[in-house]
């Protein structure tokens, strides 16, 4: 199937490629659906969508439904969990190849699943890799500025999203503080529309948040009447919102207060997600998938508040992806953090040296040239950077995050940040103490 696939990608023009690949997946769908006898249809699905936070949103909503007695299994772009085991994903792909996809869900419905969560893709849904599953509860997250180069403008990726709210779902929750609310707001649900944020018309509101380092205790208010006090480990604004939007499916799916309180207070990390490393080191060392401005803005802005001393960032873009936003991230860059190396991420068949450029113009039109350091090798940048950290810094490396593997010029290598920060960290003396 693949190399037909191949095949028609390299036969058909352009502007004839995508919708004759979209019926291609279809077909693909259906005859993994039939193959596997529609292993989704009697169980609960739950999918998640939106540019930044599904990962985080997700695991909050899996771990609240299982400290509740549920049997969940998870597809994250991070890693999946079904049946007590948990396996980390390699790649960015979120979801995987439909046959995959399909013979994923039939084991988690044979290891007694009664919840599936999921998160949607805008890619997905267009190329109907989620076709035959069903949606009992649909969570956006948020839309910023992402995978332009498939969709091409922002009005195609909203639309790209829209197709799980077309689905009808029993439950659909959104994000009322988010710009695009309105536009999701139109479609119904079978049952029940809720909404969630600070707005005062939104059916969740965060009432007051106390944002720390070891993550935020929030207030929040459903339906204008009903309190409950949440708290979260992932520090951070924007994983209030995460933590948020995850009570309102748990309160709206009738779960007990405490057990949604419990579930979300119970998740400690997620992995490549503000994860810290930590090798004994007098200066913070942190882990961030953000890969996008919207999430990059967001990381800096927690960790600013967090460190009491310089915030040095590690960044680059990925090749054969969205080339808008390179100089709009070295800009967000340049205005927040106080020392920069700019590194190359994954070129796949783009040249290193152009993905940096187009970054480096973004800082240099902040005028943040003179605080820059390029550096192509990565492991290089990383060294470069923990060895200007001093006491009080926070060095965040973003991007990557969970990948344990990276494409170079069309080859495959294995690569870890958080591993090879490490690394680099032993090597410049620092041994993590007992």
């Amino acid at each position: 199937m693949h190399q037909v696939k191949k095949v028609l990608k390299k036969l058909l023009p352009t502007n004839a490629r995508q919708p004759i690949l979209n019926s291609y997946h279809l077909l693909e769908a259906v005859a993994a659906n039939v193959r596997f006898g529609f292993p989704t249809k009697e169980l609960q699905v739950i999918m998640v969508t939106g540019t930044n936070g599904k990962t985080t949103t997700a695991s909050l909503i899996a771990q609240m439904l299982t400290n509740a007695g549920h049997k969940v299994g998870i597809n994250s772009t991070a890693y999946y969990s079904y049946g007590g085991k948990v396996v980390p994903k390699e790649g960015s792909r979120t979801l995987e190849d439909v046959y995959k996809l399909q013979k994923m869900f039939a084991e988690m419905k044979a290891a007694g699943c009664e919840y599936i969560v999921l998160e949607a893709t805008s890619q997905g849904l267009v190329q109907n890799r989620l076709w035959g599953v069903p949606c009992d509860v649909a969570v956006m997250t948020n839309l910023t500025q992402d995978h332009l180069d498939y969709h091409g403008t922002m009005q195609r990726y909203a639309a790209a999203k829209a197709k799980l709210f077309q689905m009808r779902p029993r439950l659909i929750v959104l994000n009322h503080d988010d710009e695009w609310y309105e536009y999701y707001n139109k479609f119904l649900a079978k049952e029940r529309k809720v909404s969630y944020g600070t707005n005062q018309d939104a059916s969740v509101q965060i009432a007051d948040v106390n944002l720390s380092r070891d993550g935020s205790d929030i207030s929040l208010v459903f339906d204008g009447a009903h309190e409950l006090k949440v708290h979260t480990n992932l520090p951070g604004r924007f994983n209030v919102y995460n933590a948020t939007a995850a009570a309102a499916v748990g309160y709206y799916l009738q779960m007990e207060p405490a057990q949604v309180a419990k579930g979300i207070d119970s998740v400690k990390t997620v992995p490549g997600r503000l994860e810290r490393v930590a090798a004994g080191q007098p200066f913070e060392v942190v882990v961030d998938y953000a890969h996008t401005p919207d999430a990059l803005q967001n990381v800096l802005n927690a960790l600013r508040l967090l460190t009491k001393g310089k915030l040095i960032l590690i960044f680059g873009a990925t090749g054969d992806r969205d080339r808008s936003k390179r100089p709009i991230m070295g800009k967000i860059a340049a205005e927040t953090a106080d020392r920069i190396f700019v590194t190359d991420e994954e070129t796949y068949t783009e040249d290193g040296a152009k993905i940096r450029e187009a970054i480096m113009k973004g800082v240099k039109e902040a005028k943040g040239g003179s605080k820059t350091t390029e550096i192509a090798d990565r492991r290089e940048a990383l060294r470069k950077a923990f060895s200007s950290a001093g006491k009080g810094d926070i060095v965040v490396i973003t991007g990557m995050g969970h990948e344990t593997a990276r494409n170079m010029g069309g080859t495959k290598e294995a690569w870890s940040d958080p591993e090879v920060a490490r690394e680099v960290l032993s090597e410049l003396g620092y041994t993590k103490k007992s």
